[in-house]
């Protein structure tokens, strides 16, 4: 990023090259719809290369990458309602039986639509530490809240996760 900040476009392109996914998946399983997020992570790296002159490493790039999109996500989600998709990123095919598979959709269809249905920092503090196993220093930091604040934020989504998915959970 320090090399980008110098006008080295390819340094940039690298940072992209080795990102992009991560941030997409981000973006994504907050939105919940592909092209949102794809539009948001244009929009990121866009301004995180505008903003390279200015860069100073004072945490980790990816840290940094989480921090833009999760911003942008935040004001998209001011701007759009999201809209719950039945698509998820990265799903494996393991070919597994068709009543399984069935049920593992519907699962999966729940968790998401649970998910969509936390408030915004909520779900935020959920995909950045189930999705993206960031840790909660790096979560306030994204946030721009103590690490106090997000264990509440993920104390409270549990709660109201566990409720909304009560159906699929072992007796």
């Amino acid at each position: 990023m320090l090399a980008a900040g110098r006008g080295d476009t390819e340094a940039f392109a690298e940072l992209v090259k080795c990102h992009q996914q991560a941030a997409w998946r981000l973006a994504c399983r907050f939105l919940g719809n592909a092209a949102d997020a794809e539009d948001v992570v244009q929009d990121a790296f866009l301004k995180i290369y505008v903003a390279a002159p200015r860069y100073r490493a004072q945490a980790s790039f990816s840290t940094y990458l989480h921090c833009v999109v999760s911003r942008l996500c935040l004001d998209f989600h001011r701007k759009k309602r999201p809209e719950i998709t039945d698509a998820l990123p990265d799903v494996a095919d393991s070919s597994p039986s068709p009543s399984a598979a069935l049920e593992t959709e519907e699962r999966d269809q729940a968790v998401r639509t649970a998910l969509q249905s936390l408030p915004a920092r909520q779900r935020l503090a959920v995909v950045l530490r189930y999705y993206e196993n960031c840790r909660s220093s790096e979560i306030a930091q994204i946030l721009g809240v103590s690490e106090k604040a997000v264990e509440q934020l993920l104390a409270r989504a549990r709660v109201k996760l566990k409720a909304e998915l009560s159906d699929w959970l072992d007796p």
